[in-house]
């Protein structure tokens, strides 16, 4: 058996030439150019040697002179009627100049001009049959492979492979077999090392792309810089990882087969060369072009993606809804653009358009950008695609004129869905970006201007649910207007929710949902395109003891008090302190030092109130330290504290719409924001995340997200988080680290079951509900009536006991919650669903709430004794292959009232101490108080305090302490041997008792910090 390269060569191009002349070929301008000059145009691909090639006009001409010759006769005979003998010539060098200018891409597109004559040199499948003649020119282009291709004038250096398109090169490839000792990595090398840039086959612009591969693995580059030259995989994905699916042994063939056997399929390349790949101008971070020109080709899940969503549209037609999996660092905004550009243009079997006017729903300027880019560039090709319309004033008027591609922020799809069903008789292709709240803040719907919370922990109970994001406001609007037949929705999204799974997610036979299409986190790190955030995460624990400044003993309900004392502690100014000093002492001794000295670091906050103290706290750290990085803050609205009035404008310095972009700014390096900024906040030189807030679920991926971004020199990130487990990062990661199922549809009898439910309370009549609806519904009734056909049932619940309250309305808002979103999805013929689903939403609104109050006082009758923080984890969070689904809507078989349970002060605070601080022993306590009697009792230590920085007297107390201990081991040796053997513990209790000693020595004597 042949195991060599060449066997594996030889392979390819047997699949590449198998499919021959198609029948195509054979008809029209086709037959005849053949008779006229011998030539015979083929669909498919022609072998050709490496003598067919003309390494100084990088061509095969006589490929050139089939197609002119085969598809513009008329053109030809004008041409060489002025030239003569030197017809022939003249047109290859005029070729040669323009693809040197203009590159090949160019070309094909838009042919060339030459002494008054226009010549094409390739023809795309036209949009729609209705032009025959077009379609034969299609059949017409000649595709062409070459094996072991010498391509320059100075040696006999040969590529493996060489494919071309009517004799302009296209597409180069080195091949390995790994049976030889030889992979991928190898044939990226020799692209890198042995194919000299300065060859004018590999110039800029002359081939499309470049491929190393071998049988299990594909990459590819669109220019070639020597060393610097960068490979991209291009792979279908293994297993939710990166890489390709295996190959059965039945089956056989390779596992790159699908490179050769369909992306470089005639069709394929002709695709690919008309809707995809483009010259694009880099820009710098202002958005200022820089002069530097890349040639974009696709992914292959872009490709894949785009591709089949768009043949879904053609053959099914509107009022389907298609769910886009993507993880961040796939190129959302390129697979939007071709998406869009495709839409606009499709035809069906029946010839006629498929959408009127495609929408693009985003709050992204640079897919604004990228669209207008894309577009542009087809224009001129295909003059079928109008400008881009993203004025939300025009908005109605370009929907109504059938616009091509509309682009608008994420706001107005409210306004978007009432004017689409205003307009029944077009059709329209909604595309919506990343539904989340958008990086602005402002996408809150229920966003309160002013925050007036007094104290911290208030604002982080107000802020703990900060409205719904765009995301829940999308699927509000659809359940509005329930399925609309002329509209199909296209929504990408790297996390979606469970309502978003089933509402744009396609169902499959097992009764699961999952996304039409899927590149998942795994395959974007395993691939490089995103960085792991969870590769190096660190987790805080805080340790702290409580003790009871009061004689009484009052009592309190035991959840309640716990719940408020650990939110005391935990916001007490000196807990916030501490972890302003670790977050800044860490950014400016590590985080400032990464990529390559650019790296930046961001706060994550519980509330907004939050934000402005760690704020005013952080600077004040950095001016004591007179370090030379500043800090931004990033909230809504107004926080008012302690009767001052603080915005992120007047703290920042400048308007609140460039925070994005003077964080740009390298003095700037730390970003402290709440709720804002934590989605859709592209920072690449992000590196380090402090978490002081609860995470979970997609909230969690999409906070942590921030730091995946890829950028030169940036290798790793970092996260410390004081506020969650390692456990709990991990469960929120799993379901979207593959493929993210849904496990199952909501079950829609759900709806039935609470309305028997309801109906039980007997707190309204079958006879009201069809009443109030019969209002509800007419259009000359008025809003009093509403209010006076809904005033007996308030009365009735009212009149009832708590626990039935409780039980109806947590059953009422279930119902609610589950009719919106079921009406989404499925269509209900069920009237009385609707009409009890109008009254229980309004009736909602007009239930008196009942208040559990938390036990604030508490907070008069304690104080922090004493407060530590230590690493509890560190590295890598591993996440299970496979992933987790995600379970459906559902609801609670009954609501009961919180019942108190009350228990004594000193009870509650004792078992705190036991769970959160250091649960000294009796002789451990004389051992402690006896150290600090000593340590206090020292003139020397107390002088090395006064004149001395912090650090410097830190390091005197240390040695001071630990000569004490040695002095102590025989009285004792139990806690000596705990501190000694334990690095971790030793650090965290000289930390414990610098703080005390230092805490003594500055307050008064009536009112030291207690004993232990």
């Amino acid at each position: 058996m042949d195991i060599s390269e060449r066997d594996f060569e030889a392979t390819i191009e047997r699949a590449l030439l198998s499919g021959g002349p198609d029948s195509a070929a054979e008809s029209g301008l086709v037959r005849d150019a053949r008779a006229a000059y011998g030539a015979y145009p083929s669909g498919g691909y022609r072998k050709r040697s490496p003598d067919d090639y003309d390494r100084a006009l990088c061509l095969i001409p006589r490929d050139v002179l089939d197609f002119v010759y085969a598809t513009q006769p008329k053109e030809w005979e004008k041409f060489a009627a002025q030239h003569g003998a030197d017809a022939k010539p003249r047109l290859l060098q005029r070729l040669h100049a323009e693809v040197a200018a203009r590159g090949t891409l160019d070309v094909l597109r838009d042919g060339i001009k030459a002494h008054g004559c226009t010549f094409r040199l390739a023809y795309f499948p036209p949009s729609s049959g209705l032009n025959p003649d077009l379609q034969t020119l299609y059949a017409a282009n000649q595709f062409a492979a070459v094996r072991q291709l010498h391509y320059s004038e100075r040696d006999e250096k040969s590529l493996d492979l060489a494919l071309f398109l009517n004799g302009l090169p296209i597409f180069t490839a080195e091949l390995k077999n790994r049976f030889t000792g030889q992979s991928v990595e190898e044939a990226i090398r020799q692209y890198q090392r042995d194919r000299d840039p300065r060859e004018p086959l590999f110039a800029f612009g002359r081939c499309l792309a470049h491929f190393a591969l071998d049988s299990e693995l594909v990459y590819m580059t669109t220019q070639l810089e020597g060393l610097k030259t960068r490979f991209l995989p291009f792979n279908q994905g293994r297993n939710g990882g990166a890489g390709n699916p295996d190959v059965s042994i039945t089956r056989g063939g390779y596992a790159t087969a699908y490179l050769w056997e369909r992306i470089w399929a005639p069709a394929s390349v002709l695709n690919l060369v008309q809707h995809f790949i483009q010259v694009v101008e880099d820009e710098d971070e202002t958005g200022r072009r820089t002069g530097k020109r890349r040639l974009l080709f696709p992914r292959y899940h872009q490709l894949d993606a785009v591709r089949r969503l768009v043949v879904d549209a053609r053959d099914t037609g509107t009022g389907r809804r298609y769910l886009i999996q993507h993880s961040a660092g796939s190129g959302k905004s390129n697979s939007i653009a071709w998406l869009a550009h495709q839409l606009a243009i499709l035809h069906d079997a029946a010839d006629q358009r498929v959408f009127d006017s495609v929408i693009v729903i985003t709050d992204r300027r640079i897919l604004d950008r990228q669209l207008q880019r894309t577009v542009r560039q087809f224009e001129q090709t295909l003059g079928t695609v109008e400008n881009i319309d993203q004025t939300s004033r025009q908005l109605k008027e370009a929907l109504q004129h059938g616009k091509h591609i509309i682009v608008t922020t994420l706001q107005k799809f409210p306004q978007i869905v009432r004017d689409i069903n205003a307009l029944p008789g077009q059709r329209f292709a909604v595309i919506i970006d990343e539904a989340h709240s958008s990086q602005s803040g402002e996408s809150t719907k229920s966003l309160k201007l002013v925050l007036t919370a007094g104290s911290l922990e208030e604002a982080e109970e107000e802020d703990r649910d900060f409205g719904e994001d765009l995301e829940d406001r999308i699927a509000d609007e659809m359940r509005k207007r329930g399925p609309v037949p002329n509209v199909s929705f296209f929504a990408f999204t790297a996390t979606p929710k469970p309502r978003t799974l089933e509402l744009f997610g396609s169902k499959r036979d097992d009764g699961t949902y999952r996304a039409f299409s899927v590149y998942s986190m795994r395959q974007a790190i395993e691939e490089g395109f995103i960085l792991d955030v969870l590769e190096n995460y660190t987790t805080y624990r805080t340790y702290w003891s409580l003790f009871k400044k009061i004689a009484d003993d009052p009592r309190y309900d035991r959840a309640k008090a716990e719940y408020l004392l650990r939110s005391y502690v935990d916001l007490h100014p000196h807990a916030v302190e501490k972890k302003v000093a670790i977050m800044a002492d860490h950014c400016l001794e590590h985080t400032v030092k990464e990529v390559g000295g650019r790296a930046k670091a961001m706060i994550v906050t519980r509330s907004r109130l939050h934000a402005v103290r760690y704020k005013q706290a952080v600077d004040k750290y950095l001016a004591a330290r007179g370090w030379p990085f500043r800090a931004l803050v990033a909230f809504s609205g107004t926080v008012r504290d302690e009767g001052v009035d603080f915005t992120e404008a007047g703290m920042n310095g400048f308007p609140e719409t460039q925070t994005a972009e003077q964080f740009k700014r390298d003095e700037y390096r730390l970003l402290i924001a709440a709720n804002k900024f934590q989605t859709g906040f592209d920072q690449p030189l992000l590196h380090t995340m402090y978490v002081d807030k609860k995470l979970g679920g997609v909230n969690a991926v999409q906070t942590l997200s921030r730091l995946n971004r890829v950028y030169p020199s940036k290798t790793s990130t970092l996260v410390l988080d004081f506020a969650n487990i390692a456990d709990e990062i991990r469960k929120a990661f799993e379901p979207y680290y593959e493929t993210t199922l849904l496990s199952e549809g909501t079950d829609p009898n759900l709806l039935y079951d609470l309305q028997t439910r309801l109906r039980g309370f007997r707190f309204y009549t079958e006879g009201e509900v069809q009443q109030f609806a019969a209002i509800y519904f007419d259009p000359k009734a008025t809003q009093d009536r509403l209010h006076a056909a809904l005033a007996a049932v308030v009365g009735r619940y009212q009149d009832a006991t708590p626990e039935e309250q409780t039980d109806f309305r947590g059953q009422l808002n279930d119902y609610v919650r589950l009719y919106a979103f079921l009406s989404q999805v499925l269509t209900f013929v069920d009237a009385d669903l609707e009409k009890l689903y109008v009254f229980a939403r309004l009736l909602l609104r007009k239930l008196p709430i009942r208040f559990d109050h938390l036990p604030v006082e508490v907070q008069r009758n304690i104080d922090v004794e004493s407060y530590r923080i230590q690493e509890t984890s560190q590295g890598k969070i591993t996440l299970a292959r496979g992933g987790a689904a995600l379970d459906p809507q559902a609801s609670a078989k009954a609501y009961r009232p919180y019942e108190d349970e009350l228990e004594a002060l000193s009870q509650i605070i004792r078992e705190l101490n036991q769970r959160f601080g250091t649960d000294f022993t009796d002789d451990d306590r004389v051992c402690i108080r006896e150290i600090e009697e000593r340590l206090a009792a020292s003139e020397a230590l107390e002088a090395s305090i006064r004149a001395n920085s912090p650090e410097n007297a830190r390091l005197t107390f240390d040695h001071v302490v630990g000569d004490l201990m040695q002095d102590m081991i025989d009285g004792h040796f139990k806690f000596y041997k705990q501190v000694n053997d334990s690095r971790p513990f030793a650090k965290a209790f000289f930390d414990w008792l610098f703080e005390r000693y230092v805490q003594r020595a500055k307050a008064p004597a009536a009112v030291q910090a207690p004993d232990p």
